[in-house]
């Protein structure tokens, strides 16, 4: 049983293959926490893992008892104000102006299955079986509000999912002030903080930084998780590395404004915490009405940080993506962006498609400029209706017309966004988020839709529903170019003004689980200009995501590098575009530009019709990799290698390894040729240590233990004796 309960302690054992997490009811009623970390064996009691004695200089709960205070105490979901002084998971402001709560123990309910989360994104089961779940109740009786815990322990995945409900059963209206996700206090300080930051065309890049005393944290306030900063943070040891150490992950199933932080206490207890980020929010419950926070995510592992990152990719492609699309191997795509940005039409589009289907690609997707009188980014979003000047026969023919090359079609929106200059705007200048007297600010030239509204969801859906219907479309690509400025909405009164950005968020999960189901066959790509909200609420309804708008090879060893360390290489999209590369002026092969994009979900975004015979010959030999690998790369085990954030990251190296162990591609890359390098040699992951593999391209065959333990001598195989800059390596290993 993965969830055990010791009546006598008033024990809760969580308990996956590899993981234990404890935590029991404190003498005051509320919880503390225990221990978190490598699985141990069950006992009737775990009391020898509590212990507190009198502290100076501290606030104590009891009257004449000097050792009871949760200053010292690890505690499970803690509140600020009753002798504890760190930041707290929750604060409710009540009437009276009073923030203090007294949240206890209740009662508790273990069962089989996972429950859904009421508008919101979240892993799921299939079958009851697959994760066991645990709900606690807690209950302030001077207010009558309850707090509902959640914890769901997906045993053999090696994860536990976390998440909170506020219930005001009372007559009176409370405010939630801050309402948390997860908290968890760790024993000591001895950590490295891990996430994710970046910027548009540099998202995701790994960044440690040591624990120190006070708050160390990374957020978002603009609307969306950001291409500043990803839902993610990790705890791991000084001395963890990819495949060895201690590591604790925590990853937010959420799409706003988020806050990750670590506060060190005077003891050097770490308290992690993540959920909605508290700044600029308030939630108003009425009598009767109820808050959900989103979900969390949490992995531990013993053994580093690929590991970790292992877990997430199998959760998070099987049990957090959902849909048609979950398990079947991507389309390899053309997008006509970089090729023709808005100076396209009828004839250049069905040029390219031809081109492209000799070429070998399945899917041809319609970038932005098809709509209203789109002719640069300045004007028409929000029309969404074909632009007949561009398209005289209109989305659907085209589609057609595509349909007939033996190709599926895809197109792009901005759902979410509106030009001043449209007639969407002309004729509801409210239907965007804003303050009444206050500039309106702008970026790309656009506004953003008040999706806090129903009426303005139900009106995109309809223009968006309308085209998918009236046409053969197999792919969308979901955009969403500028974060949010001058928050607020003319819907909402005054005391629900700091409700905006998460009702927004909510309103984009709406629109998605209504298209998504009405058009279950359709592939949904979510799109921020680039990865500005690449992160697993998404993930939830569109199985793959934009890395980046950066699509130069050498940058997206960082992106993607970054981005596997939660995110699965099914989720990524990864295109070889042109060059000089449209991004940063890099001129890197084909070959390479390719090699690296392979690794994810894989597609072009250039003009094939002004390719000579021997680039078709190179690009159609690619394509034809790809389908024959994708099925490994996307659905395989992935193994990071060698770091591109490493001191000298002058090399970078992955492999991605079939479930059976039989079929293996391994990718390494060079940025600059270096004099007289000596021997490079590369040592492989997660092979079968016994099973003899041949590697294409080499005459000779390797044992699994031979390529793990000794490695490859890179420079005896490979066919350029002298590298150059920007050069790349892929094998692929097959058991004899």
């Amino acid at each position: 049983m993965p969830i055990l309960y010791n009546d006598a302690t008033r024990e809760f054992h969580l308990q996956t293959d590899k993981t234990s997490y404890i935590f029991n009811i404190l003498k005051n009623e509320q919880l503390g926490q225990l221990y978190y970390g490598k699985k141990l064996r069950h006992r009737d009691s775990f009391e020898r893992l509590f212990h507190i004695e009198e502290m100076p200089n501290t606030a104590c709960v009891y009257e004449g008892d000097l050792v009871f205070s949760l200053d010292i105490l690890k505690q499970e979901y803690p509140v600020y104000g009753t002798t504890d002084f760190r930041e707290p998971a929750y604060q409710v402001l009540q009437q009276s102006g009073s923030r203090i709560t007294n949240f206890v123990y209740q009662h508790h309910i273990i069962q089989q299955g996972k429950n859904k989360l009421a508008g919101l994104p979240a892993t799921y089961v299939e079958h009851d079986e697959e994760a066991t779940t645990l709900e606690i109740s807690l209950y302030d009786e001077e207010i009558d509000v309850e707090i509902q815990l959640s914890y769901s322990v997906f045993e053999q995945l090696n994860a536990i999912t976390r998440s909170a409900r506020f219930i005001n059963h009372g007559r009176e209206e409370v405010n939630l002030t801050r309402a948390m996700s997860a908290s968890i206090d760790l024993p000591d300080a001895d950590f490295e903080m891990v996430h994710l930051s970046g910027a548009w065309a540099r998202e995701r890049h790994m960044k440690n930084r040591k624990l120190v005393p006070g708050l160390q944290s990374i957020s978002s306030t603009r609307g969306t998780s950001s291409a500043q900063q990803n839902p993610f943070l990790a705890l791991k040891r000084p001395s963890t590395t990819e495949h060895h150490g201690d590591v604790y992950g925590v990853s937010l199933v959420y799409s706003g404004n988020f806050l990750a932080q670590v506060e060190v206490d005077h003891y050097d207890v770490t308290r992690l915490m993540i959920g909605i980020n508290p700044f600029d929010f308030n939630w108003l419950l009425e009598s009767g009405e109820s808050f959900q926070t989103p979900e969390v995510v949490m992995v531990y592992s013993a053994e580093g940080l690929n590991d970790m990152s292992q877990t997430y990719h199998k959760l998070y492609r099987s049990r957090l993506a959902r849909g048609t699309w979950r398990d079947r191997e991507r389309p390899v795509l053309i997008n006509n962006w970089e090729a023709t940005y808005f100076d396209f039409d009828e004839k250049k589009i069905l040029e390219l498609a031809k081109s492209s289907k000799e070429l070998g690609v399945e899917l041809f997707v319609l970038d932005d400029g098809w709509f209203g009188k789109r002719d640069a980014d300045t004007t028409s979003l929000g029309d969404w209706f074909e632009d007949k000047r561009k398209l005289p026969n209109g989305i659907s023919q085209l589609a057609k017309n595509i349909a007939d090359l033996g190709m599926k079609f895809g197109l792009w929106f901005e759902p979410e966004m509106v030009s001043e200059v449209s007639e969407l705007y002309k004729t509801h200048p409210d239907w965007i988020i804003h303050v009444p007297n206050r500039n309106s600010s702008h970026g790309r030239n656009q506004l953003v839709l008040d999706f806090s509204r129903q009426e303005v969801v139900d009106y995109i859906h309809g223009l968006v529903a309308g085209v998918l219907r009236d046409a053969p479309i197999s792919y969308v690509k979901w955009d969403m170019n500028r974060y949010m400025t001058e928050i607020g909405s003319l819907e909402l009164p005054a005391n629900r003004q700091r409700e905006v950005a998460h009702r927004y968020i909510l309103g984009v999960y709406s629109l998605y689980e209504r298209l998504t189901s009405e058009f279950p066959d359709v592939l949904f790509e979510s799109c921020a200009g680039g990865g500005s909200r690449f992160d697993p609420g998404m993930l939830h309804y569109a199985p793959q995501g934009w890395t980046s708008d950066d699509t130069d090879a050498v940058e997206r060893l960082k992106i993607q590098y970054g981005t596997s360390m939660v995110y699965p290489l099914s989720s990524m999209g990864a295109h070889v575009s042109a060059v000089p590369n449209h991004q940063v002026g890099r001129i890197t092969s084909l070959k390479t530009r390719a090699e690296v994009a392979y690794f994810g979900a894989f597609g072009y975004e250039l003009d094939v019709t002004k390719m000579d015979d021997e680039e078709k010959a190179i690009v159609t030999a690619q394509i034809a990799f790809y389908k024959e690998n994708r099925s490994l790369i996307q659905q395989g085990q992935f193994y990071r290698l060698a770091s591109p954030f490493a001191d000298d990251g002058n090399v970078t190296s992955w492999m991605v390894v079939s479930d059976d162990q039989s079929e293996a591609i391994f990718g390494y890359y060079q940025v600059l040729a270096k004099p007289n390098p000596g021997y490079a040699r590369a040592f492989f992951k997660g092979l079968h240590p016994e099973f003899e593999y041949v590697i294409d391209g080499i005459d000779d065959t390797f044992y699994g233990d031979e390529l793990m333990e000794a490695g490859l001598q890179l420079n005896r195989y490979r066919q350029d004796k002298h590298p150059s800059d920007f050069s790349s390596i892929v094998y692929k290993l097959t058991r004899v």
